[in-house]
């Protein structure tokens, strides 16, 4: 995947900011400890499908399924040699869905674009930026208009005053109210959406 392979080879430099980050913050540190994996094999989907709508797994397995995607359809880390800086590729990869239903977006090509931007405020890496400037090429002048004047701005906003989400075991919220989840990771409501 060419967007994979550009993030690990333009990354090294958002990716130490993104180490310094967790190395800051104590679950940041077990984060990068422990080195969960999140895939089929480490969460049980089914039961996500059995918990109450409100709850944040519920939100994200509801997202999983409505678009038919898995947590095992992120591309592995190859071009980063640092070991550690290459499981933090990983983890901001497989997290990727999580800030889906944690946002609400879709996975339109303005969906997507508007979580590029929340993405690049958030962890500052330069794929991020290129994908949230080249992308919108794609869109008709309304849906720029509509990204540029709502989207970006919500999405930098929000990015930038949420908590460092690489710091979040994403793993040990899914039972949790998703609203609280939002409020405790500073979270602030998308525009109506996309």
């Amino acid at each position: 995947d060419m967007v994979a392979t550009l993030g690990e080879t333009t990354g090294i430099c958002g990716l130490r900011r993104m180490r310094n980050n967790m190395l800051q913050h104590p679950t940041g540190r077990r984060i990068l400890r422990e080195r969960p994996i999140i895939n089929s094999d480490t969460i049980d989907l089914n039961r996500l499908r059995q918990l109450p709508q409100n709850t944040f797994g519920q939100q994200y397995i509801k997202f999983l399924d409505g678009h038919e995607v898995s947590p095992d359809t992120r591309p592995p880390v190859t071009l980063i040699e640092d070991e550690e800086l290459a499981y933090i590729m990983l983890r901001y990869r497989q997290v990727h869905d999580f800030w889906h239903a944690l946002t609400g977006l879709g996975i339109s090509v303005e969906a997507e674009l508007a979580l590029k931007w929340f993405e690049f405020a958030q962890a500052g890496l330069p794929v991020a930026l290129l994908s949230g400037v080249v992308g919108p090429l794609r869109l008709s002048s309304d849906e720029r208009k509509r990204l540029f004047n709502h989207y970006v701005p919500w999405a930098v906003q929000c990015g930038s005053s949420s908590v460092f989400l690489l710091n979040v075991m994403y793993e040990e919220l899914l039972t949790e109210d998703i609203n609280v989840v939002r409020k405790n990771l500073g979270f602030i409501p998308p525009p109506p959406q996309i």
